[in-house]
């Protein structure tokens, strides 16, 4: 048992709650300090959602993105247009203003580090302001063996979304998996991919070269135990604590360190939007009413931050463009009954895959980005008590890309039939039969589609009209790389769902991060970054890492300024050591 459980307390200068991006931000940045830090994670692994997730961040102001000429003014013209009735001026510009140096800190003083993609579109290629390429990051790949045993108390890959057990990184490496039936080169490249996850798998226990957001939370937990911050899992908040001066100066926390923490300087929450939570859905979510009509992948996000705020006078902002981060997903059962889920962030934008709604009928532009497709798909079928569509598939087409997780030939399909993620119909009007829509509606919907599709053109939706859109596409296919018509024969079908990656609407802040009331009135000792803070941008989503990059810069300030916060207050400020505390913290952990 160790000595926290023993005594029942501890104390420390901040606790974190959530250990995604957000939180080890605001960690490590505090322990850079020389504060005294304690992260705790209720689940199992450190990482949260941003461990699954593709590990962009949008971070305008970049050395790269400089370089390229991109502006601050820019960046905000983009903003502004994006959601231009909930534009947080103070918060962009607070935002905007910190990018560069977050960003220096964490690639010349920790383990993170960046690559700077050649292309990137934002989201809203149309807008003014938006950029081909200079604002989306990706973290850099990395070898988990740095962690020692430690890496296998990581979040693991999201299954449904690896190939074989690894996971592709959006862009050339991508494209590569896309044509792994159609070029020798693809294959080769595949191959090895595979053949290196497999030995590795084998000899570790879990493939040891990590990618995508993985990666970066990979790097950040190294650097979070380089600094001496102690790492808790299996640990969830329970309650917070709050001085007869209306300080947030502690929690008490349960599971494997159910001990009382005092934290002297406060605590940021971290843990994570709502999404997860059916009561707060019901709350916030207009088409999930009964709570039963949403699907969320997302680790976590069970409203915790949100559930501990209100006690103490925090409450939701859901003032914003968008309340969530929509991403259209298949639901589906593993062969031994679990419940499985496959986001759909790309594929439904590639040439010869349509979706239509529950009458047979398209309902959007396939090739916008996940989160603004979904948009349409809500608005769509807003009022309805179920929110569904199919993504449907000629044979020529599953066959060269498949359907998201229904992998392209040569792969066996029986696996997906099994599991409820695919049906086949033998004809357009069978396929219309089998998943219950007006086969008279699908024949129109197809019939219009190709018409324009065989000229490259979507005079419906304007499919493939964008930059982004192509970039979302098959960059080989002419003479648009989003659009072919849907040949006679067999037909495919995925179902989707509203699903999320995250909510928009979240905890009320001001500029320093620091919960607020409904009254504006700051709650001193109490910060909420990422996820569980409301959304800097308005709600609206900007491009490849909307969440992340918010995320890292202001868990970075918070873990920055809660000193200086604390001794505005009259708290007195900590003597940081000379030197780092370079412990163990998570040993324990791993040795269980």
């Amino acid at each position: 048992m160790s000595d926290e459980n023993m005594n029942n307390s501890v104390a420390c200068d901040v606790l974190v709650v959530g250990s995604g991006v957000a939180g080890l931000a605001a960690a490590i940045r505090a322990a850079n300090q020389g504060l005294n830090v304690i992260v705790c994670e209720k689940e199992k692994y450190f990482g949260g959602t941003t461990a699954i997730s593709a590990g962009w961040a949008w971070v305008p102001g970049n050395k790269e993105g400089l370089a390229q000429g991109d502006t601050r003014e820019e960046a905000e013209t983009y903003l502004r247009s994006l959601a231009p009735e909930t534009y947080n001026e103070n918060g962009v510009r607070t935002f905007l203003d910190t990018v560069p140096e977050a960003l220096k800190f964490f690639e010349n003083e920790t383990e993170v580090k960046f690559v700077y993609p050649e292309k990137a579109p934002d989201y809203q290629m149309d807008l003014p302001g938006a950029r081909m390429s200079g604002r989306a990051i990706i973290p850099q790949d990395v070898d988990a063996r740095i962690l020692g045993d430690k890496r296998l108390l990581m979040q693991p890959y999201m299954s449904s979304y690896t190939v074989f057990g690894y996971m592709p990184q959006v862009g050339p490496d991508i494209n590569e998996f896309f044509h792994v039936n159609q070029s020798v080169k693809s294959f080769v490249y595949v191959a090895k991919k595979l053949l290196r996850t497999w030995f590795d798998a084998a000899r570790y226990k879990r493939p040891v070269l990590r990618s995508n957001g993985n990666s970066m939370m990979t790097r950040m937990v190294k650097s979070a135990d380089n600094l001496g911050v102690r790492m808790w899992v299996n640990t969830p908040a329970l309650s917070l604590h709050q001085n007869e001066d209306g300080v947030i100066d502690g929690a008490t926390l349960g599971g494997e360190h159910a001990v009382t923490v005092h934290a002297r300087l406060g605590v940021i929450l971290a843990a994570g939007g709502f999404s997860g939570n059916e009561k707060l859905r019901q709350e916030y979510f207009p088409h999930d009413p009964s709570g039963k009509n949403h699907f969320t992948p997302t680790v976590g996000h069970g409203g915790d931050a949100v559930m501990l705020a209100r006690k103490v006078g925090g409450y939701v902002d859901d003032s914003v463009y968008s309340v969530g981060s929509w991403a259209p997903v298949t639901v589906f059962k593993y062969l031994n009954g679990g419940q499985r889920l496959f986001p759909h962030l790309r594929a439904i934008g590639l040439p010869g895959l349509i979706a239509v709604d529950q009458d047979g009928k398209r309902f959007g532009n396939e090739a916008l980005s996940y989160h603004d497709f979904g948009g349409q798909m809500l608005a769509h079928m807003a009022g309805q008590p179920e929110t569904f569509g199919w993504v449907i598939a000629d044979a020529k087409t599953m066959h060269k890309y498949g359907i998201g997780y229904a992998k392209p030939w040569p792969m066996p399909r029986g696996y997906f039939f099994k599991t409820g993620y695919l049906v086949k119909g033998n004809s357009l009007a069978d396929l219309a039969n089998k998943i219950g829509v007006d086969p008279q509606n699908l024949a129109a919907t197809v019939r219009d589609f190709n018409k324009g599709a065989e000229k490259g053109e979507d005079p419906q939706f304007g499919r493939g009209s964008t930059l982004y859109n192509n970039f979302r596409g098959d960059m080989e296919h002419k003479p648009n790389p989003n659009l072919a018509p849907l040949d006679p024969g067999h037909f495919y079908a995925a179902k989707i769902h509203m699903g999320d990656l995250g909510t928009f609407a979240g905890l009320a802040v001001n500029d320093r991060s620091e919960v607020v009331t409904r009254e504006g009135k700051a709650i001193p000792g109490l910060y909420a970054v990422g996820a569980a803070a409301v959304s800097v941008f308005g709600g609206g989503y900007p491009g490849y890492g909307s969440h992340i990059g918010p995320a890292l810069v202001f868990g970075y300030r918070a873990g920055r300024d809660i000193s200086r916060h604390a001794a505005e207050r009259g708290a007195s400020r900590p003597q940081p050591t000379t030197e780092p505390r370079r412990s163990s913290p998570i040993n324990v952990l791993a040795e269980k």
